[in-house]
């Protein structure tokens, strides 16, 4: 009997599923032992996904009992309000969860009932989830049995920014966040304005008031800033590539912020931190350089004429936005190194 640690992906068949599948196949410490999907059940994944054809495990109807059966650790890659109703009954049956969805990332359940138009199905467990970013919240993630795994966006903001604020480099009002995202960011689904057509040879904004990313956005700002609230515009683009998220986030600077002092509070945060990339003075971010990785690279820039720090940031929105920090935070859990499974 194998003594790797069982793993279940909870709504598999998704753009974030399938990223799970590719990197829990190939991660030495784990089996991936249990997939669930209403519309493909009793297909194997490799049916569903042929470049993983050796892949021979079986899409069954989701249960917690059925889930609780085969694994140790569930991944929820499902919509949101989804995972909250699974998470009480797995965690009860020793189940630990790693959600990819919404569903644990805000702490005030009216928030999120504002935001996703759903009262919450488990507030109660709210104050029991840790907010997944691996860099800034490690120790607590160890220490968890359930992790709610930052937005895509949110990554891409949340890492240089947080370290911006906590650092007193910068004013906690006026904060604008421009992002440009693939189409995966829109969830594997038919709908027109995500067809090829439509979005090839285009950029558009879409949801620039009220995006749902946005109070996630600001808590976690705030909790990094000491204050109550902050302020920020974040306004999402739509951009004809399949994977990336470049997010260019505007700071009004406090004295004594340059670039040189913001790429220096960035390195003290981060370096010896195995997924984030902070470039040389002058140079600026580059989903390329990332895209298929669970690195963010962060540049900066800074405008004196204007007083503002210009932060260039990018991740692959499905694996460090949100599969693959995922199993980052699976493998803070589990005692395994850090990069396991993901380089």
């Amino acid at each position: 009997m194998s003594n790797k640690t069982r793993v279940g992906i909870v709504g598999a068949s998704g753009y974030a599923g399938e990223e799970l599948v590719r990197l829990l196949t190939r991660h030495p410490g784990v089996e991936l032992t249990c997939a669930t999907s209403r519309q493909y059940a009793g297909q194997t994944i490799g049916s569903l996904f042929p470049r993983y054809r050796e892949c021979q495990v079986c899409f069954i109807e989701p249960s917690p009992e059925a889930i609780a059966e085969k694994a140790d650790i569930a991944f929820m890659a499902t919509p949101h309000c989804v995972a909250a109703e699974y998470a009480g009954p797995l965690l009860q049956k020793g189940v630990k969860i790693i959600d990819i969805s919404a569903d644990f990332r805000l702490r005030d359940p009216a928030v999120y009932e504002k935001y996703y138009k759903k009262v919450h199905p488990a507030p109660e467990l709210i104050k029991q989830a840790v907010y997944g970013l691996p860099e800034r919240n490690g120790d607590k993630i160890r220490n968890s049995s359930l992790i709610a795994c930052p937005g895509c966006y949110p990554t891409s903001i949340l890492l240089p920014g947080t370290v911006l604020l906590e650092a007193g480099l910068v004013r906690t009002d006026a904060i604008e966040a421009i992002s440009l995202s693939g189409v995966t960011g829109a969830g594997r689904k038919v709908d027109l304005q995500y067809i090829f057509p439509e979005c090839n040879e285009s950029i558009r904004p879409y949801a620039v008031t009220g995006h749902r990313h946005l109070p996630e956005i600001e808590q976690e700002l705030a909790l990094a800033a000491g204050v109550p609230s902050v302020t920020l515009n974040f306004i999402p683009h739509l951009i004809p590539v399949n994977r990336g998220i470049h997010s260019t986030i505007l700071f009004y600077a406090k004295e004594g912020c340059s670039a040189e002092a913001a790429l220096a509070a960035l390195h003290k945060a981060y370096d010896g931190k195995p997924f984030v990339r902070i470039l040389a003075p002058g140079e600026l971010a580059d989903t390329k350089h990332v895209t298929m990785t669970n690195v963010c690279e962060i540049g900066c820039a800074f405008d004196a004429r204007t007083n503002r720090l210009i932060v260039s940031s990018v991740i692959d929105n499905i694996t460090k936005g949100a599969a693959g920090q995922a199993v980052q935070c699976m493998n803070l859990m589990c005692g395994f190194d850090e990069t396991m499974g993901l380089i």
